[in-house]
């Protein structure tokens, strides 16, 4: 059969570095750390105290009052997120089939700020169960799709995605496949996390994955610094409106690229650490050129998982290195984990939108606190240090890795009728 052609129509982000997309735009390629000291519980205690939390938020600044009580906090943000895409795309109940507009959503963990606090309250009481009759479906990871398909009244394919922190870029490959077998119109699609909290920083704490660079919070999440230890939590979410081609251009929508292709693999390596060599990173983008029909010289920009761990970012330069061969020293390569910090479950889609603006404005976004040279990189790759660059970009390669060893891909390019 052949296989439908997808765009972009619409984009939502409540991101650490700006509650919308032109906000969040502004700062990455203004090299804007998103990072400071933890201010949703006290973390005096912790051996890491700061996040990349969202700034300025205030969800009954969006929903109202009874909504937000019943809903947790990374579908608040989902909801948020998907309201701008939704309006930015133009699309409503009288110009859209809405049988055919379907929510593919992410979250890496889901609810953890509520499941904590009912464990919480229960072990603080006498033994009586008293939980909320809401604890359930505001922790479930699921529920921000659903909540986005009510609040729309959108009937088509709905359902979650997660492969921890490749979960939104999964969701992002789900959608487009979708669309381009006709199976639907339109999609909603993207991730929401919000875990920042005494257990999901302790966790992660107990992991040794966090940075504790406390005396200096906005510079902790260096990617391919020598003096990298960790990456740095961020929250937040990003909703990619996608639609098959024609159907957008007959409602006049505007565009802002093509999803290309995408791809999705497995280490089957070790529960958390990356394979050694990259394999999985090296065979998911191979994957996603095939499914492209691309080749690495067809890339100008990649951004990278590039979480600010000492052997993540070692492993996914080295997939680079082997996929694109002398290529690699041409393309531009960032991390805006640099900035954001590690979204999670949302890291996918937030960086895809990262990727989907550079190729609309041409500018590639930094790789920002980069202090000292790492000797095992090579020093010829241009990983964009500190300042956007201006340059053509035709197309990007966006990766997410997740614990677990999944790796997910997408490719998006400029759009050319």
């Amino acid at each position: 059969m052949q296989l439908k052609r997808v765009v972009v129509t619409g984009i939502g982000a409540l991101t650490p570095i700006g509650n919308n997309l032109e906000e969040y735009w502004n700062g990455l390629i203004n090299g804007v750390s998103g990072a400071d000291f933890i201010t949703q519980f006290d973390a005096s205690k912790f051996k890491t105290r700061f996040a990349c939390e969202l700034k300025n938020f205030d969800p009954l600044n969006y929903l109202d009052r009874k909504e937000v009580k019943r809903i947790d906090r990374f579908t608040q943000t989902a909801i948020i997120s998907s309201d701008q895409a939704v309006l930015d795309a133009g699309i409503n109940k009288d110009n859209v089939n809405v049988d055919r507009v379907g929510v593919v959503f992410a979250s890496g963990i889901g609810g953890l700020i509520t499941f904590q606090e009912e464990v919480v309250n229960f072990a603080k009481g006498d033994g009586t169960p008293r939980y909320n009759p809401f604890f359930i479906p505001k922790m479930i990871l699921d529920i921000a799709a659903g909540h986005i398909s009510m609040r729309h009244g959108f009937r088509g394919p709905n359902f979650a995605v997660v492969s921890a922190c490749a979960s939104s870029t999964n969701a992002i490959m789900d959608a487009f496949n979708l669309i381009r077998l006709g199976k639907a119109d339109i999609i909603l699609t993207g991730g929401a996390e919000s875990v920042i909290s005494e257990a999901g920083v302790g966790g992660f704490n107990a992991m040794k994955a966090l940075s504790e660079r406390n005396d200096d919070p906005k510079s902790a999440s260096r990617p391919y610094d020598k003096d990298r230890d960790g990456f740095v939590m961020g929250e937040g979410s990003g909703v990619l409106v996608v639609e098959e081609l024609e159907h957008a251009l007959k409602r006049g929508a505007k565009i802002y690229c093509e999803i290309a292709g995408c791809g999705a693999t497995a280490d089957a390596h070790h529960i958390t650490a990356p394979h050694p060599e990259g394999l999985g990173a090296k065979n998911v983008m191979l994957v996603a050129f095939e499914d492209a029909g691309m080749k690495p010289e067809d890339i100008d920009y990649v951004n990278t998982h590039g979480t600010s761990t000492p052997l993540g970012d070692i492993a996914e330069i080295k997939a680079i290195t082997d996929v694109f061969g002398e290529h690699a020293f041409k393309v531009n390569i960032s991390s805006t984990k640099s900035m954001t910090g590690h979204c999670l479950g949302a890291a996918g889609v937030i960086e895809a939108i990262a990727c989907i603006q550079a190729v609309v404005h041409n500018i590639v976004p930094p790789t920002i606190n980069h202090f000292t040279d790492d000797p095992e990189l090579d020093s010829r790759l241009n990983f964009t240090f500190e300042k956007a660059q201006q340059r053509t970009v035709r197309a990007a390669l966006s990766n997410t890795f997740g614990f677990g060893g999944h790796n997910a891909c997408v490719i998006v390019k400029k759009f050319e009728a």
